[in-house]
């Protein structure tokens, strides 16, 4: 037995869409080869009916028929002249690319705030001047301190979130010289304390819980 006209898939026709195999890639190039586009047409059918019986899943998703002859022609490299009863697809529009999406942070240097502090600065620069604004943004002030020491695990000056909390704002919000003190560090981490102690708790519980059913 020789081995000299073995065939190597490294040495064969490049798949377009593997899933189909390599019969249904050689059909579609016997297809190109036809004279005729009556011909063309005959074969391309064909080769439609035996796609979609590859697939049966597919019967039930919309526009299926559509999918597979787009798929045809994919696999032809879009070199295949036959008629379809859809819109021709064209290797410019497979080939061209989404523009790149646009990061969600605006300012990357103060990332441990988050992206709604930077919405809720934008709103409350919208704001007239009154008791409710200057409400919201010590609300924001206090907000950003926190968001400060859960990053740090430290303390933080005031005057520091004053100062990124005017940089933040386009300097429409300006706390520098305010008479008026934020939350204390203690104050502020209160809740996220008590959470703690009460889920080590539940869990310390049902642990016991565990050891009672057992003897």
């Amino acid at each position: 037995m020789t081995i000299d006209n073995l065939e190597y898939n490294t040495e064969r026709e490049y798949l377009i869409i593997p899933e189909y195999g390599r019969h249904i890639q050689k059909m579609i190039s016997y297809a190109k080869t036809r004279e005729t586009k009556e011909e063309r047409n005959k074969v391309a059918k064909a080769i439609i009916a035996v796609m979609g019986n590859m697939q049966p899943h597919l019967r039930d998703v919309p526009d299926f028929q559509h999918k597979l002859w787009d798929q045809l022609f994919m696999m032809s490299n879009f070199e295949l002249d036959a008629d379809s009863p859809y819109e021709k697809p064209t290797k410019e529009l497979f080939e061209s690319r989404p523009e790149p999406l646009k990061y969600p942070q605006n300012f990357p240097k103060y990332r441990f705030y988050g992206n709604n502090i930077k919405t809720m600065i934008d709103v409350a620069n919208t704001w007239e001047s009154g008791d409710l604004k200057e409400a919201l943004t010590y609300t924001i002030a206090n907000h950003m301190k926190k968001c400060f020491l859960n990053w740090n695990k430290d303390t933080v000056e005031d005057d520091v979130i004053y100062g990124h909390l005017y940089e933040l704002s386009g300097g429409k919000i300006n706390l520098k010289n305010s008479e008026e003190d934020l939350s204390d560090a203690t104050s502020l981490m209160r809740n996220k304390t008590k959470f703690t102690n009460k889920k080590g708790g539940h869990h310390k519980k049902n642990s016991s819980n565990r050891q009672r059913k057992r003897f």
